[in-house]
């Protein structure tokens, strides 16, 4: 393989911000694309661009303008049946546009993995109007889950207990959607002793490989903390690994997928997945040798992996913003970096909202319990202000 390779980034969060970093180490020339200006991984680019990427017409002028030799698409708002015909023309899509397409939708690969490939999901059924979400939902019995067929981060996502619920779940569930298409999934409330991310990466000559699994915890349907390794049963890990081996050999292309699962009492329940980084997998740039930013970008190069090394109990905490603000501030940074052995990555987002995430604290431990604690002490020793300019304490 000849460096340097262009690669055109489609969404410049946190994540993307990471994965550019990687490359960039490897050589690599990185375009940064986003809704927004200054976004993430935009600052930490080679090149970026600044435009709606489910407008067909507007994607087909910048993959024109930059002639990436790879797309990597880090969010879901895109045009991704548009990713077909980069492929035919010779693009390398991660891990596919047809992977992408899949896991981008909700349905999709939910029908993929119940009805094709056969593995176990929650019950599941979809609607596109109040009536028809009220007649799944009484069909499947409460509780339930509503979400958006395509969303991030748990957006738009809600329990549902009864009937009197529905109401303000659709709206909520309409208000996270991302992407045009108006339509849910409702499923089954699994009461799962644990959720887990498996890292699977599928390489382009090897074998697929599995970072140790990842446990984690969620509010509002959205990531909080991740601890890695999840404590499993040799045997679960076992089911676990050959669920996501099915679902991503299906998917095929390089790369890494963040599967998502439910562990019970007596089975792994196939969740959802994404074909990219994870944000639970924010934790493996503390635990292992090879963070997943590292094994996504040696995945799609084709470069080869050697053995994955966990360092030892290791978490993440999120750092959230409690209001909307053009400026933000960040105070009590110094006082978290004292706790234990933390560090912290703050994510340069040019601006802040309820709940969004704004940074991220890493610990190492004895146990778990212990890198768990002090990623959350650290965590809660840090607030975001309103300011006038960027600043850090």
């Amino acid at each position: 393989m000849q460096l340097p390779i262009k690669i055109l980034l489609l969404g410049s969060g946190e994540l993307g911000k990471e994965f550019t970093i990687s490359a960039k180490r490897l050589g690599c020339y990185v375009v940064a694309c986003d809704s927004y200006h200054h976004a993430p991984a935009q600052q930490v680019a080679d090149d970026y661009e600044v435009f709606d990427m489910l407008d067909s017409n507007a994607l087909r002028q910048v993959v024109a303008k930059h002639s990436p030799e790879i797309i990597v698409p880090e969010i879901e708002a895109i045009r991704t049946e548009v990713l077909f015909e980069f492929e035919e023309n010779g693009i390398q899509i991660t891990p596919s546009a047809r992977a992408v397409n899949y896991t981008m939708n909700r349905d999709w690969i939910r029908d993929l993995a119940s009805k094709e490939i056969g593995v176990r999901t929650a019950q599941y059924g979809y609607a596109e109007s109040k009536t028809e979400a009220l007649r799944v939902a009484e069909r499947i019995g409460y509780p339930v889950v509503m979400k958006p067929v395509m969303s991030s981060s748990g957006k738009g996502q809600s329990v549902l207990t009864g009937q009197p619920d529905l109401p303000m779940a659709w709206e909520y569930a309409c208000s996270g959607m991302r992407g045009d298409r108006q339509r849910v999934i409702i499923e089954e409330f699994i009461r799962f002793e644990y959720e887990i991310t498996l890292l699977t990466i599928r390489q382009k000559k090897g074998k697929t490989l599995f970072c140790p699994p990842i446990g984690h915890r969620q509010e509002r349907g959205d990531y909080q903390e991740s601890w890695q390794p999840a404590l499993m049963d040799p045997e679960i890990l076992r089911e676990a690994e050959t669920i996501a081996e099915q679902v991503t050999s299906n998917l095929g292309g390089a790369g890494i997928y963040g599967v998502e699962m439910f562990v019970t009492k007596e089975e792994v329940i196939f969740s959802e997945l994404s074909p990219r980084p994870h944000d639970t997998g924010m934790v493996t740039m503390i635990s292992q040798n090879l963070n997943e930013f590292d094994l996504h970008a040696r995945a799609i190069l084709g470069l080869p992996i050697p053995d994955i090394e966990i360092y030892g109990p290791s978490a993440s905490a999120v750092v959230l913003a409690k209001e909307n603000s053009d400026k933000v501030s960040y105070i009590g940074v110094d006082d978290a970096m004292k706790v234990g052995r933390v560090d912290v990555r703050i994510f340069g987002k040019p601006s802040s909202r309820p709940y969004r995430r704004m940074a991220v604290c890493l610990a190492r431990g004895d146990t778990l319990d212990l890198a768990r604690a002090d990623a959350i002490s650290a965590s809660k020793k840090i607030t975001i202000v309103s300011n006038g300019s960027y600043h850090i304490t």
